[in-house]
């Protein structure tokens, strides 16, 4: 590669308060990612097809809305990044670095301040709708615009701090969707967690869409390390990361690392017995255990063999997981067993996907398919707050109840105990994701060392006798 981000004296300076070599090998990840990206042309939408388009003569009397044209976001689209932390942690800096060093192949790039983007956006709209009317859909022109300033766009301290841009950006999300299916790459920085911002605000379920999308959308980054009672960084990302491009790689090998004890149980072949049979690991450290999806679901294994690693590891790393419709329905079956066994035994889960969490078990098109279900029977009654797909996966995503009935007349599951089981394993994962879940037992400084560490291993330990 012939230029890539530097780690000089200037870097190290901060690397007290950040985990510099994991936050720079995120940003690495993404600069090699761009080198072989080439972004689409942008292609202008003509004013006409940004019109609404006249309801039929039954849908205008019953006064039911046009369906809500969706965007398609290309396949190859790197994911971006979304750096948080204090003040002071290196966050502008960071982006500023990686700025300068895209590579030469990035013909077009843009990097504003968060607040001075949403103005100019604002204007942008406004004289749209001076021009054309209210009713054309600005959003899609103006994204179009914005794509051919940069297909990388950087900018500084995203935040929401009143209702007023609460109300902008939940527009805000078409548009980033908008901007994306033109191959738009966004990295930004942030001084909260997505699920922190605007919290508590008034009118916060309009901002949902956008903090759901960020997080599906790009890879969230936390600048505020913490170390173990190792004095090791904990990696900078969530447990859970998706699709599997390159940074796939290093997020797994970074959190086994992480979870496993390298300087003194390097990494290797383990094997354990479960009724005469063998359950090979192909990467064992410590009490991490590292599987692709196919070594540990792609086999006949079951509940017996699941509950055997249970026993002989704290961490699990299972690699290259792909997503799962009807046609591998045993694949899913295994896999939710394996989740509830994780689950029970308060163990550690890592995963690398080829979809988002919520799309493990179903493609967007079933979802598709059971949502038009539900509308034929009545079980989906708000049609014009359900138009799209992505708007279906984000609900799923906030509220597994609502939509697991939305699904109960689709064909997806067998029965009723299949649905929970569905439902329940996205719950867990999503628990199991948490800062709280993942760091519990590790440690952490910040939660007592060593001493925490030595109080939940009893508590591990218990669950080992009980499970006898």
């Amino acid at each position: 590669m012939s230029e890539s981000i530097p780690t000089g004296s200037v870097m190290m300076s901060i690397s007290e308060q950040i985990a510099l070599p994991a936050i720079v090998q995120s940003l690495q990840d993404l600069h090699d990612m761009l080198a072989e990206y080439q972004a689409p042309k942008v292609i202008h939408p003509s004013i006409e097809s940004l019109k609404p388009e006249s309801p039929s003569f039954l849908a205008s009397l019953f006064h039911r809305k046009a369906p809500r044209k969706t965007t398609q976001i290309p396949a190859n689209l790197p994911k971006g990044l979304y750096m948080y932390g204090d003040v002071g942690s290196g966050k502008t800096m960071l982006m500023d670095m990686f700025y300068d060093t895209l590579p030469h192949n990035t013909s077009s790039k843009t990097r504003i301040h968060f607040h001075n983007f949403m103005q100019d956006v604002h204007k942008r709209l406004h004289a749209m709708k001076m021009e054309h009317g209210t009713d054309l859909d600005a959003v899609s022109y103006v994204a179009a615009d914005l794509a051919e300033k940069g297909s990388v766009l950087c900018f500084d301290e995203f935040q929401c701090t009143d209702v007023a841009d609460a109300m902008i950006l939940r527009r805000w999300a078409i548009l980033l969707e908008a901007l994306m299916s033109h191959g738009v790459v966004l990295v930004t920085t942030s001084n909260r967690h997505p699920d922190d911002l605007y919290k508590n605000g008034i009118q916060r379920a309009s901002f949902i869409p956008c903090i759901n999308l960020l997080k599906t959308r790009l890879r969230i980054l936390n600048l505020d390390s913490t170390t173990d009672y190792r004095k090791i960084p904990r990696p900078p990302s969530g447990v859970f990361h998706h699709p599997l491009d390159k940074a796939a790689t290093s997020h797994a090998e970074r959190w086994f690392k992480f979870m496993g004890d390298f300087e003194k149980d390097p990494p290797h072949k383990a094997t354990h017995q479960v009724w005469g049979r063998d359950i090979e690991v192909p990467k064992a450290s410590g009490k991490a255990a590292m599987f692709t999806f196919h070594e540990l679901i792609g086999r006949a294994t079951g509940a017996a063999d699941y509950l055997e690693l249970m026993r002989s590891y704290d961490a699990f790393i299972v690699t290259d997981v792909p997503g799962m419709t009807h046609r591998e329905r045993d694949w899913a079956r295994r896999f939710i067993t394996f989740i509830d066994a994780v689950y029970e035994s308060r163990s550690k889960i890592v995963l690398t996907t080829a979809v988002p969490l919520f799309q493990l078990f179903m493609s967007p098109d079933e979802v598709g398919e059971a949502l038009d279900d539900g509308r034929r029977t009545g079980s989906v009654k708000d049609a014009e707050h359900h138009e799209g797909v992505d708007d279906v996966m984000r609900q799923m995503m906030d509220d597994l109840g609502m939509n697991m009935s939305m699904l109960k007349n689709s064909d997806l599951f067998t029965g009723d105990e299949e649905r929970f089981a569905f439902s329940r394993a996205l719950s867990r994962l999503s628990e199991m994701g948490s800062q709280e879940w993942v760091e519990r037992g590790l440690g952490m400084e910040h939660r007592g060392g060593l001493n925490e560490k030595v109080g939940w291993a009893r508590v591990r330990s218990r669950w080992r006798e009980d499970s006898l």
